[in-house]
C-alpha cells in the first residue's frame, strides 16, 4: 500500500510540475492558482465528484466529458481546462487531489509562503483562518498558505501539518491517547 501512495504522489507532482511550468511560460499563474483553488473548494465539497474522479468503472470518454462540463461551468481557464483533458485522457483522474495540492505546494515556495495543511473538525470561519494565519506566520517566520478540509471524524479540534511538523489536537486523538493510558493502568 505505501508503494502504491508514492506513486501517485510521484506521478501527482510530476503532473503538477508541467501544469505550473506551463501556467508560468504563458504568464497565467495566478488564473491557474485560482483554478485550483476552485476545484480544491468542489472536491470538498462534493462526495460525489470525488467518487466521480476516483471511479475506475467510468469510461475515459465519460471521466474526459465529465471534467471538462464542470470546466466549462466553473468558468476555468484555457490552461487549467486543457490539463483536466489530459489528466483524463490519461485515466490520471484519480490522482486531482494530489496534484492541486503539490500545485499549491509549488507556488506557495515561488511566492516564499509555507503551505500548512489544516483539517478541522467542521468549516472554519474566516476569522479562525486569518487567526491561525497570522498565529503560524508567528511560529513559522514567514507567511503561510492554509490548505483547509473538513473531517468530521476528528470530532472537534485540528489537526495542522506543517512541513514535516504535525500539530494533532482533535479530539479523536485524544480520547485514543485516553483510551491507551486507561488500557495500561488497568
Amino acid at each position: 500500500m505505501a508503494s502504491e501512495s508514492t506513486r501517485v504522489s510521484g506521478l501527482a507532482v510530476r503532473y503538477a510540475t508541467a501544469l505550473f511550468d506551463l501556467a508560468e511560460e504563458n504568464k497565467v499563474i495566478d488564473r491557474v492558482a485560482d483554478d485550483m483553488d476552485a476545484l480544491r473548494a468542489m472536491l470538498d465539497d462534493s462526495e460525489d465528484l470525488r467518487r466521480f474522479i476516483a471511479s475506475p468503472v467510468v469510461s475515459r470518454g465519460d471521466h474526459l466529458a465529465g471534467i471538462l462540463a464542470l470546466a466549462d461551468k466553473a468558468d476555468l481557464c484555457d490552461e487549467t481546462r486543457k490539463f483536466l483533458g489530459l489528466v483524463a485522457g490519461k485515466r490520471r483522474l484519480f490522482a486531482l487531489p494530489g496534484m492541486i495540492r503539490a500545485f499549491q505546494r509549488q507556488l506557495a515556495k515561488r511566492r516564499g509562503e509555507t503551505s500548512a495543511e489544516v483539517i478541522a473538525a467542521r468549516p472554519l470561519s474566516d476569522r479562525q483562518m486569518v487567526d491561525l494565519a497570522a498565529r503560524l506566520k508567528q511560529v513559522v517566520g514567514n507567511d503561510v498558505t492554509i490548505n483547509a478540509s473538513v473531517d468530521p471524524d476528528l470530532l472537534g479540534g485540528m489537526v495542522i501539518r506543517v512541513g514535516s511538523r504535525m500539530v494533532d489536537t482533535s479530539l479523536r486523538s485524544k480520547l485514543q491517547r485516553l483510551s491507551l493510558s486507561m488500557k495500561g493502568v488497568g
